[in-house]
């Protein structure tokens, strides 16, 4: 059996206790930042690469893709609708070579389509922005009737459409059921 360090046993009577190892002393905040930051540069590391990726991308295909996971030598990269997971597919072995010519040890390169620029938070800045020129917002724009149905609607929807949001519906779904004009709408 193994026995402990002395530093690390109590002795109370004939009685001896396992205790804790000493903990290794603080740190400051700076330090710990720093050494977060040099294990990111790490090779391997996703940080690393989403640090370095317009250098391997390059301009036109890296605003448009990004790596999303690296695990085991397989890297998934997300591209935006569009052509860029076509546009990925043709630089593959260009996309392989910046990553070894970089450092990273990738076997193989997986293409998913990827939304970089997801929805809107709620509440977010985007969704004030378009509630704020919204048509149907009475406090900017004000109330007047229909002149199609004279039902009062926001003044912004009449502005429009030239006509409140109801009938701007039921039109849409008369245009919708006839033939050959789904497409228009």
């Amino acid at each position: 059996m193994a026995k402990a360090p002395r530093e690390q046993t109590r002795q109370v009577g004939n009685l001896s206790y396992l205790m804790a190892p000493p903990r290794a002393p603080a740190s400051g905040l700076a330090n710990c930042l720093e050494s977060l930051q040099k294990r990111w540069q790490q090779a391997d590391h996703l940080g690393a690469l989403w640090k370095a990726w317009p250098a391997i991308a390059g301009p036109q295909l890296a605003p448009h893709c990004r790596p999303l996971r690296l695990q085991g030598g397989l890297l998934t990269v997300g591209a935006g609708p569009g052509p860029w997971l076509q546009a990925l597919q043709y630089n593959r072995h260009q996309l392989l070579g910046s990553l070894r010519a970089k450092g990273f040890s990738v076997r193989d390169l997986r293409f998913e389509q990827h939304h970089s620029q997801g929805p809107g938070t709620p509440g977010g800045e985007e969704e004030a922005q378009v509630w704020a020129q919204h048509p149907s917002r009475v406090d900017v724009h004000g109330m007047g009737s229909c002149p199609q149905c004279g039902s009062p609607a926001p003044a912004g929807e009449m502005a429009l459409w030239g006509h409140c949001s109801f009938c701007r519906r039921s039109h849409l779904q008369e245009t919708a059921d006839l033939p050959g004009m789904a497409d228009l709408t």
